[in-house]
């Protein structure tokens, strides 16, 4: 692939996914620092991960696999360096307001926050899973993405759902 096309196409698929990359990340990295970490390494491995697109599979499967599968290696490469100073997992950003409904957005996005914190206490596989069914993925495309068959996605998803409810329960009411 040329790249000037590898180029065209890096930029169609950031300005079409880049909100599902946004998910991925939210979901592995708690503090703003990694956040932006993570993003640039999804980045990074998308790029270089172009030229082998075959456009066997969709291209958010494709670009789930890539942010996903650099997602699971960053978090691996991060415990390692974070396991000689254990500091909490889960940090709760504080929420600036500007306007108009400031306690309905700040309840908002405070049962954002604990989703997203609850899913990154999930064991990786389940946390993936979770977010593919989030962003309205078919069990086949998650069976796509995840490279499991589709009768694994039910069973797994299922167990998430489970842990994910335990984990929110008393924050959501109607999980």
């Amino acid at each position: 692939m040329l790249a000037d096309k590898q180029g065209k196409l890096f930029k169609q698929w950031l300005g079409e996914h880049k909100g599902l990359m946004f998910k991925v990340v939210k979901a592995y990295a708690a503090s703003p620092q990694d956040r932006d970490d993570l993003f640039q390494e999804i980045l990074l491995q998308l790029w270089s991960s172009i030229r082998s697109f075959q456009g066997n599979a969709k291209e958010t499967t494709w670009i789930y696999r890539v942010a996903l599968n650099t997602a699971l290696v960053w978090k691996r490469t991060e415990k390692r360096k974070r396991k000689r100073s254990r500091t909490e997992f889960l940090d709760i950003q504080e929420i600036s307001q500007a306007k108009g409904d400031c306690d309905e957005l700040s309840q908002n996005q405070h049962v954002l926050d604990q989703v997203y914190n609850s899913i990154r206490q999930l064991p990786k596989s389940e946390s993936s899973i979770v977010l593919l069914y989030l962003d309205g993925l078919s069990y086949d495309e998650m069976a796509d993405v995840l490279g499991i068959s589709k009768s694994n996605v039910g069973v797994r998803l299922n167990r998430a759902k489970k842990k994910l409810a335990q984990l929110l329960k008393g924050l959501i009411d109607d999980f």
